[in-house]
């Protein structure tokens, strides 16, 4: 084996391994702080205090405040602020997908049954989805369309159905299934380090000012995260896609993989509505219920 090969087999060895285990690292946070916002009492009359509850871990009580105001300004320089899971999630991310993907191209992104062009092209088609996706979906999120849950889910549906269904008259099957979840977790990444961060940092400057911060930004920080919540399952599921080919290499793979995103965000609700102590377990059967009339409908339409 050339010295170039082994390197780059080391490389994506070392790569997969922090994908997964800084992705783990991002998605617990996500799910962490999402279900301690949802469980803090607010049921409290204070001017500073805007939640509070309680955890048991390894033996110890952990008492848990939000805080309306700003804390001191010792306590400023000492913040944890998540997002380098999110970061290395992203950077190990888009360098496997050069590793593996882009150093390939003519291999495992094209496939001439579906369309004929070169290597660069697919590249330049690959790099151009996931930019144009995120200008897009950060346009719809400034736009008036994101005070109504009911029309941005609708055409965040609709936008993935169209990406779905378009990447499979681009690419192979197996890419455009991995592309959809690469726009994604891009979008993900791009909702930390264009909003999130640069929002929370804002605050924290401000409040190193002893001036009042703007809540517009935390609630604009807190939006984008509850997105990232909703889209974790479909990103996990299509981070496993290479072990279940019988779904990637369907007909109707574009299909499944929408199907599969409602169906995720279906039962994500489920558990963020758990979280705020309504308990609508409907929602998880239906998730569950329409899970099996999938796999059913996939195995008649084999026949």
């Amino acid at each position: 084996m050339e010295i170039l090969t082994y390197t780059l087999k080391w490389s994506e060895v070392i790569l997969r391994w922090g994908h997964v285990l800084f992705a783990i690292l991002w998605v617990g946070n996500s799910f962490l702080f999402n279900y301690l916002d949802n469980n803090l009492n607010k049921k409290i009359t204070s001017e500073d205090i805007d939640g509070e509850g309680y955890l048991m871990h390894s033996g110890f009580f952990y008492k848990l405040t939000r805080l309306k105001k700003s804390p001191d300004s010792i306590y400023l320089n000492q913040l944890v602020i998540f997002k380098w899971q999110s970061y290395l999630t992203f950077v190990t991310g888009i360098l496997l997908l050069f590793v593996i993907y882009y150093h390939n191209a003519g291999i495992l992104m094209v496939d001439k049954r579906v369309l004929v062009m070169s290597p660069t092209t697919a590249i330049l088609y690959s790099a151009l989805s996931m930019i144009f996706s995120w200008l897009i979906y950060d346009f719809l999120c400034k736009s008036k369309l994101i005070n109504n849950d009911f029309y941005f889910v609708s055409i965040m549906l609709i936008l993935l159905t169209i990406l779905s269904f378009g990447l499979t008259k681009i690419f192979g099957p197996k890419f455009a299934f991995l592309s959809v979840g690469l726009i994604i977790g891009s979008n993900m990444f791009a909702n930390v380090f264009t909003v999130i961060i640069p929002n929370q940092m804002n605050i924290i400057n401000s409040s190193k000012k002893s001036q009042k911060f703007d809540m517009t930004l935390s609630l604009a920080a807190k939006q984008r995260s509850i997105h990232n919540n909703y889209s974790t399952f479909l990103v996990l599921f299509i981070m496993l896609s290479g072990h279940f080919s019988f779904l990637v290499y369907n007909k109707y793979n574009w299909a499944i993989l929408v199907l599969i995103g409602i169906i995720s965000g279906l039962a994500r609700h489920y558990f963020n509505l758990r979280g705020r102590n309504i308990h609508k377990i409907s929602y998880l059967y239906i998730s569950i219920i329409a899970l099996i009339i999938l796999a059913v409908i996939i195995f008649l339409l084999k026949k």
